[in-house]
């Protein structure tokens, strides 16, 4: 089985997947600065044992990793537990796709992850918008190429900021209110947050879509919250909680096939 681990800057995913590509499991921890190979490991014995998986039946492992020091300490986990390296994805590594930009080796993991997930899922010319820290919109065009995309703030770190900032305001619950025109201090928070997210999703994908000429893309929302604020626009074609891991392991599995 294949272990895909997806390490964004405040939660870390993890993907079982048998040999035939099923997602038998996924689960999610907080990302912890902190952590070593070893707490790493304890991790996940704990989440295997846990739920009735066989912690050896582990063969491969593929990390898609924005915090530098957690892909180290990643590495040395898969070290000691395969006796080999995984696959770092956006370490150098070819990920089966053209990646259309000035520096490619800048783009995040997760980013070029959830590219090669899209197009291998729906096709292309595809958009994702991811839902996490930040709030990613990543573009392939017509010809299946990695053409890149937009970086805003996410929609929980936009509500910490505003919170801890205003001293009038306190934490609401994330969710969509009835109507955009908020009557009370709660549903005007709740409309600027969740329909302000989905209105910038909206007003972003509209405009890539008319600067590439791809309005038939099929635009796919992803991350913790996408669900969340899906249910305030239409822009939506499918509503995908696994595409990051997914694409971690179309990066490993296009590696192996071209080692071969």
């Amino acid at each position: 089985m294949l272990l895909t681990i997806d390490v964004g800057n405040t939660q870390t995913t993890i993907g079982l997947f048998a040999d035939d590509g099923t997602n038998l499991m996924c689960w999610r921890m907080p990302t912890l600065h902190t952590d070593t190979s070893d707490s790493l490991r304890s991790r996940l014995h704990g989440y295997f044992a846990m739920d009735g998986f066989n912690f050896r039946s582990i063969s491969d492992a593929a990390v898609a990793s924005v915090v530098p020091v957690l892909t180290r300490a990643w590495r040395r986990c898969f070290q000691r537990m395969l006796g080999h390296d995984p696959l770092l994805v956006g370490n150098g590594a070819s990920c089966g796709m053209e990646l259309k930009l000035r520096n490619p080796q800048t783009v995040g993991a997760d980013r070029i992850a959830n590219a090669v997930a899209a197009v291998r899922s729906y096709g292309n010319p595809a958009i994702v918008v991811d839902f996490g820290t930040a709030t990613n919109i990543d573009v392939v065009d017509r010809s299946g190429a990695y053409r890149g995309g937009t970086i805003g703030p996410g929609l929980m770190l936009s509500a910490d900021a505003l919170f801890a900032r205003a001293a009038k305001l306190s934490s609401v619950p994330i969710e969509v209110p009835p109507h955009a025109l908020g009557d009370s201090t709660e549903t005007a928070l709740q409309s600027g947050l969740v329909i302000g997210a989905a209105a910038q999703a909206e007003g972003l994908v509209a405009r890539i879509k008319r600067e590439l000429e791809i309005e038939d893309a099929t635009v796919i929302g992803t991350g913790g919250l996408a669900r969340t604020v899906s249910t305030a626009t239409d822009i939506f074609d499918v509503i995908d909680s696994d595409l990051t891991l997914r694409g971690i392991r179309e990066i490993w599995l296009w590696q192996r096939q071209h080692e071969e």
